[in-house]
């Protein structure tokens, strides 16, 4: 029995039947169109010299720009291809220009009476800078060649022309936003994969915590909104709106296993009995399908079980706590993945030497290099490579600080565990059960020790160096934030997101001792011990570092990754995601944050969700925003390199004196 939940594509036809000057009716939308996110939808070239339009036949004209340059100027595609940044600038960008490029796409909804209502979108591609007299015009010229019976709503493609909009009367030009028409929708990819296992439904938390313990790698678990301790399991399906970015959906995008929003599975549950069913379950960009079994299927154990993730050993030797800014990348076997990264961020904010550009210089076909992009984004007109360069570094180090702050190496938790016998008892007794598979007795041995860690005083000498580091705000009772920064995160095939502790709520000597002792205590919770047992990390290799800075208040906090989660083909767009507040409240799930993606090629940004919020945030601050994600997609050439194309995590806040901070960069898991 199977459950499409989102439909695929029409065959490709065998010839061209594009049609040049017509009147649009439904049926021949449907002859011509393609589909595209579950949407049926249309190309369309209006050519205002000849006062006409062509609209394309989809499977035979994937491109606007190939059909002008080749169907409407005779071209060939090499003159395209050796002009083709001037050509989509004469199309795209010129207010002048002599055609008119949008996409039509079919919707469906339901109206106040609950009545089902039909209607064609009508958008210009994302990179279109088009003023409200252009938008005006070309939504009149289409609207007078469509079937008058069908509404049709003119979507900004973004933030500029939103903008533009604002002064036009929705009378004149009706209009429906990005958000409103996709906020809504029943069913968004968010990690694609495929997996076969058993379906676990749950409607409540406290249903999923009575059944918790019986998860196994086989299951698919499904509810409103996963937990952030949610076992490794075969697939995840999220029953409530949520952002790609919150640490289960950073799990999943890590694990490799299929992720998806399908707000109507408890229908799809009654309707076919799926709860405790074995299914097929599938995530591509464009399709959700889940397909039940007439039987139990004989499964073979994951990779993962097999999978054997070895650490560098790590540094143990007696090392001072330093500044964040004392720390470069090769310090993560004595500091921990995230101190080295903030430290590494400081010298390329200070230094200015390292080269930013090389996302751009990479061949993305059909192009050799983005360079010429960028210089537009960072004001150049034909600047050499060393003044990019410099450029880019400057803008940099002008749009974001790095964290104030201390990193404790693992040679302090080292000296911590073994100046205490019973905490040496308790780790040999945890590395035996480890060693002989003895699953059953994780839990309690961990929560010993862990209990042992927070309860157990720390050596004089270990407590001296970590007050000596930070005298003037616990003498003021300034507060301070406490972050794990283990060797065992930010790995390939493991990135523990949400899996070790921070804590961000410490003023005093004994709180901070306190917060310490508890970030150590979680690189042994029963959840990370049983993670890395799975992948094969050694306990032995495992260690601990912690990074104490101040407080610093934020009037806006979030996260960006410099790609598009849900569209891995997608090298232009950063995906940004921001609440009032702190970055923990949109990768925690406290509230479902505003969600941006901003063009780092061409340039431009749109919003994708407006969260727990009414309104957008204010056209200044967007700006601001497509500054901050140029900046990750620069940073990305350094902390990436030589593989340019590995995206970043970046936390960040806005202070409330308007400085953008980093507070963690790391590899995001694709």
């Amino acid at each position: 029995m199977s459950t499409a939940l989102l439909s695929t594509g029409a065959p490709e036809p065998a010839t061209d039947r594009t049609v040049i000057g017509e009147n649009l009716s439904l049926p021949l939308f449907r002859t011509l169109s393609g589909v595209l996110a579950g949407h049926p939808y249309l190309k369309v070239v209006v050519d205002r010299a000849e006062h006409s339009w062509h609209l394309l036949d989809t499977a035979a004209h994937p491109f606007h720009v190939n059909y002008i340059a080749t169907r409407v100027l005779g071209m060939d595609l090499d003159e395209l291809d050796a002009a083709l940044d001037e050509f989509n600038a004469s199309v795209y960008m010129d207010p002048e220009r002599r055609f008119l490029l949008g996409v039509l796409s079919l919707h469906t909804d339901e109206d106040a009476e609950g009545r089902e209502r039909t209607f064609l979108v009508m958008e210009t591609t994302e990179a279109d800078t088009m003023n409200g007299e252009l938008l005006t015009e070309f939504y009149e010229f289409v609207r007078e060649r469509v079937d008058g019976r069908l509404p049709l709503l003119l979507k900004p493609a973004n933030h500029g022309q939103e903008e533009e909009l604002a002064a036009i009367s929705e009378q004149r030009l009706p209009r429906i936003l990005s958000h409103e028409l996709f906020g809504t929708r029943n069913r968004t990819p968010l990690n694609v994969g495929d997996a076969t296992g058993r379906l676990r439904y749950f409607r409540t938390t406290e249903e999923y915590e009575a059944a918790a313990d019986s998860l196994g790698w086989a299951d698919i678990v499904a509810m409103p909104c996963l937990p952030d301790d949610v076992p490794r399991v075969a697939g995840f399906l999220n029953t409530a709106p949520i952002t790609p970015l919150s640490h289960t959906n950073v799990l999943a995008s890590g694990w490799g296993i299929p992720n998806a929003v399908v707000r109507d599975l408890a229908q799809l549950v009654a309707q076919d009995g799926l709860d405790g069913a074995w299914v097929r379950y599938r995530v591509r960009e464009d399709e959700i399908s889940l397909e039940r079994l007439d039987e139990e299927p004989q499964l073979r154990a994951p990779a993962w079980h097999q999978q054997r993730i070895r650490l560098e050993p790590p540094l143990l030797e007696d090392a001072p706590v330093l500044a964040l800014h004392r720390l470069r990348s090769a310090d993560r076997d004595r500091y921990g993945t995230k101190a080295a990264n903030l430290g590494e961020l400081h010298h390329v904010l200070d230094s200015r030497t390292a080269d930013l550009t090389a996302f751009y210089g990479r061949p993305r076909p059909p192009r050799e290099d983005l360079y010429s992009h960028l210089a537009v984004r960072l004001g150049l007109p034909s600047p050499s490579t060393a003044e990019l360069r410099s450029a880019a570094a400057a803008f940099v180090a002008g749009t974001v600080e790095a964290p104030e702050g201390v990193a404790l190496p693992f040679s302090l938790q080292h000296r911590f565990l073994t100046s205490s016998p019973a905490l040496q008892q308790g780790i040999g007794k945890l590395k035996m059960a480890l060693e002989l598979d003895a699953t059953e007795v994780l839990d309690s041995l961990c929560l010993q020790i862990q209990h042992l860690i927070r309860h157990t005083p720390m050596p004089d000498s270990v407590t001296r160096q970590i007050i000596q580091a930070f005298p003037a705000p616990l003498a003021a009772g300034s507060r301070l934030v406490v972050r794990s920064s283990s060797n065992a995160e930010d790995l390939p095939g493991f990135s523990a997101a949400g899996v070790y502790d921070s804590v961000t709520t410490v003023r005093g000597t004994e709180e901070l001792l306190d917060a310490v002792r508890q970030v150590w205590a979680s690189l042994l919770s029963p959840r990370s011990v049983r993670l890395r047992h799975q992948v094969g990390i050694s306990l032995d290799d495992t260690y601990m570092g912690v990074i104490v800075q101040e407080y610093v208040p934020a009037a806006l906090g979030g996260v960006l990754v410099t790609c598009n989660p849900t569209r891995r083909e997608d090298f232009r767009n950063v995906y940004l995601n921001c609440s009032p507040g702190s970055p923990e409240q949109v990768v925690e799930g406290a509230v479902l944050p505003q969600q941006y993606l901003y063009n780092t090629v061409e340039g431009g940004g749109r919003t994708v969700a407006l969260g727990s919020w009414s309104e957008g945030l204010p056209a200044g601050t967007r700006a601001r925003l497509a500054d901050l994600s140029l900046t990750g997609r620069l940073l990305q050439s350094h902390f990436s390199a030589p593989e340019v194309d590995q995206p970043l995590d970046i936390e960040w806040l806005l202070t409330d004196e308007g400085d953008f901070r980093l507070v963690q960069i790391r590899p995001y898991a694709l």
